[in-house]
């Protein structure tokens, strides 16, 4: 496929990625063309087969998402090894045994802390001969960097130009492509053995659904270490639009701003961001624009909700909406770019309230679902059928199915092979007829569309036996409030139920300012009496909608948000409830100490 494209659109963008100005302020960006692509590709590949690299030998990419990522992960594919990837904040105990069980022979890492940390676990890793750094400094002997990386690779095919070609020729649809580490909610790691066929189907499927085209732009800021990355990687190289590669969070909303990208795909956590932001200043400025803001909404609701029936508005409301949308719309859009056609969220669920909030505001959030064991995408909403609460229909090849304990078993092409080594755990995943059992609870509608509930093992059983489904109910409280970040559900085998709270420290730096409070250290700000009742008012409104036994009757609000650089959250930034829970649990023992009602 990288070959192939590169042959078939050599003159059409490929990439974008930022580099320093020529004046030394800021930053720019700059454009790779297919072919440049192609050749730095290639040089990069034939580098690591100098090194000796066998067919299926493992790779590791330990760094942030960028353009250096790209190439290095296409070059691994080229030269018939397998990339291994490793999240750029792991701690080195899960570096060390991403490595060693994967038997990297060699490590493409970022920098020099990077560099020195590999150095200090180098007797864990016997096997780990070269790493290659792409900022970092070379020593001239173990440690090379990119460049020269690629210098040996041009110098090896001056000797023998066909090497990747014969070593692309000996590439075959079952051979190791992709050895990805589960973040995993509780446990160690495991490597999701995903071959060649597995992103050459995912690749194919998505060009099929044709909701992206040739002439679209993406903006690519995920973690290529996860596999929502890399499965938009392999349906570019098979429809042949261009990305912009940035992976800093902190740069999406100005870069969508100079980029004006056409989709980007994201997890719901940057969706809720986004709203909660605009919402929460919205507020905070209140008069005359804080209504305007309310009206033009309004009306956007009335015709996202006729739109999702398969009707259009009548005359009237086309005629409000118009003027919706000039005033105040069409200016939140700009915000993004101004030539969104679909946003897609994806690694969890996303509240259904912030789907139709960008719905309403002209904006498409295609939700879809899957695992790294599916290769990424497994489902997802098509424009024409959408239907926000459900992650839509399988892919094209792909079969889903619920079993009869509400389980969520999915059977296709982008399926794993296995876990690396695991023969006891693969076989528990995958079932005698090919059904992967994924752990997630949910539904199937008329049309086919999937609904996902909840994950089996996060049920909470309170001691009178009523069960608790606790995701609906996280993520709807941080659209109450703003400055919830985190909310986790607690309750299993207690009389009741009650949560711990983490709050967004950007959101509370504005409620400070708003509020006029000069603090502005987020711990302090969590302790204050104030902010609690701006949380319980939250909790309230929550707990109107619930059924009794799953209200929350009490919560505590923690002095820092959940992390993963901490161990509790996994780099797609799903909960780790049980680190949590353990982490926490004299916090959670303080709410059953005492009757809560007067707490919320």
């Amino acid at each position: 496929m990288v070959l192939d494209r590169a042959a078939a659109t050599p003159d059409a963008e490929a990439f974008q990625h930022p580099v320093p100005a020529p004046s030394g302020g800021g930053e720019e960006w700059r454009s790779l063309s297919w072919r440049e692509t192609g050749e730095r590709v290639c040089a990069l590949a034939a580098g690591l087969l100098s090194l000796g690299l066998q067919p299926e030998e493992r790779v590791a990419v330990f760094a942030a998402t960028r353009i250096e990522w790209v190439l290095a992960d296409l070059a691994i594919n080229c030269a018939g090894g397998a990339t291994t990837t490793v999240y750029p904040a792991s701690l080195p105990e899960d570096v060390a045994h991403i490595l060693s069980d994967s038997g990297a022979m060699v490590a493409i890492v970022e920098d020099d802390p990077k560099v020195a940390m590999l150095a200090e676990l180098a007797g864990r890793l016997p096997q780990l001969r070269t790493v290659v750094t792409m900022d970092g400094t070379p020593d001239g002997a173990r440690v090379l960097s990119l460049d020269q990386l690629a210098e040996r690779g041009r110098a090896h095919l001056a000797e023998h130009p066909t090497a990747v070609e014969e070593a692309v020729a000996g590439i075959g649809p079952e051979s190791l492509a992709t050895l990805i580490y589960t973040s995993g909610t509780t446990g160690r790691p495991k490597g999701v053995r995903l071959v060649h066929d597995n992103w050459s189907y995912e690749a194919a499927a998505i060009d099929e659904l044709g909701i992206l085209r040739p002439e679209d732009l993406q903006y690519l800021w995920l973690p290529l270490s996860h596999s929502f990355g890399k499965v938009l990687l392999a349906a570019q190289l098979r429809i042949g639009f261009a990305s912009a590669v940035d992976g800093r969070i902190d740069r999406i909303v100005d870069n969508l701003a100079t980029v004006r990208p056409t989709f980007m795909a994201g997890a719901p956590r940057i969706f809720e961001k986004a709203h909660g932001r605009v919402v929460s200043t919205i507020e905070a400025e209140g008069g005359v624009r804080a209504r305007l803001f309310g009206w033009a909404f309004g009306v956007g609701r009335k015709v996202s909700t006729l739109r999702q029936e398969g009707r259009g508005p009548g005359p009237l409301l086309a005629a409000r909406h118009a003027l919706a949308d000039r005033l105040v719309l069409a200016k939140l859009r700009d915000r993004f770019g101004g030539r969104i056609r679909y946003f897609v969220s994806g690694s969890a669920a996303l509240s259904r309230d912030v789907a139709e909030w960008f719905h309403a505001a002209g904006l498409m959030v295609l939700e879809g679902y899957g695992l790294t064991e599916t290769s990424a995408a497994a489902c997802v909403n098509r424009p024409e059928t959408l239907k926000l609460g459900t992650v839509g229909p399988p892919l094209p090849g792909t079969e889903v199915r619920i079993g009869d304990d509400g389980e969520v078993l999915v059977r296709g092409p982008g399926v794993m092979r296995g876990y690396h080594g695991l023969t006891e755990q693969s076989a528990e995943a995958l079932d005698q007829d090919g059904w992967l059992h994924t752990g997630d609870v949910g539904a199937l509608d008329d049309q086919g569309r999937l609904q996902i509930t909840d994950r089996k093992k996060d049920l909470i059983k309170t001691s009178g036996g009523k069960y608790v489904a606790p995701q609906p109910i996280e993520i709807a409280l941080p659209v109450l409030c703003p400055l919830v970040s985190q909310f986790v559900v607690h309750g299993d085998g207690r009389n009741y139920v009650t949560a711990l709270v983490t709050l967004d420290p950007e959101a509370l730096a504005r409620w400070a300012q708003n509020s006029r409070v000069e603090e502005s250290d987020p711990a302090v700000l969590s302790r204050r009496e104030d902010v609690r009742q701006v949380v319980a008012a939250a909790v309230k409104e929550l707990n109107s909608t619930l059924s009794r036994w799953e209200t929350i009757k009490d919560f505590r609000i923690l002095d820092r948000d959940l992390t993963v650089e901490a161990g509790e959250l996994t780099p797609s930034l799903k909960l780790k409830r049980r680190t949590v829970e353990h982490r926490y649990r004299d916090v959670l023992d303080s709410m059953y100490v005492a009757t809560p009602t007067a707490r919320v």
